[in-house]
């Protein structure tokens, strides 16, 4: 499979989708930010330090909190495009969301989120990870 077989793609969005909150999975921390297609940008929100059930429990009260239209979930790619282990874990983590939220969750290609906001300097380089991917989901948008 080429490299761009295996990365995500943004899929159709439907206009009316406005407000997004977007996810950095990691096994012990996950990063999070809102953002909305009007601006085009993203803010960082307080990382999630859970794992496990504890985790879900949070994202819900992020969703309750921001009422978002859709999801958006980074998932990780070694540089030439091939899938690992946390590949697949951000995938699961994505299916998870499908099946506890009523909104489409979007996945969206992470390479180098993290390195990103280590160089930029990012206190929470988690929650800036976060807003790294959703304003690429965002510029993908029409």
């Amino acid at each position: 499979m080429s490299p761009d077989a295996t990365a995500p793609r943004t899929p159709q969005v439907p206009a009316n989708a406005q407000l997004f909150l977007a996810f950095d999975y990691g096994l012990k921390r996950t990063g999070v930010a809102s953002g909305n297609r009007i601006t085009g940008t993203a803010s960082p929100q307080a990382t999630i330090q859970a794992v496990g059930e504890a985790r879900f429990v949070q994202v819900a009260q992020r969703v309750a909190q921001w009422q978002p239209d859709a999801l958006v979930v980074g998932v990780p790619y070694h540089p030439d495009g091939a899938a690992h282990e946390n590949t697949a874990r951000a995938l699961k983590f994505a299916r998870q969301l499908r099946g506890r939220h009523a909104l489409p969750v979007f996945e969206v290609d992470e390479r180098y989120s993290t390195t990103e906001a280590h160089a930029l300097g990012a206190k929470d380089a988690d929650a800036a990870s976060a807003c790294i991917i959703l304003e690429q989901f965002l510029r993908s948008l029409p």
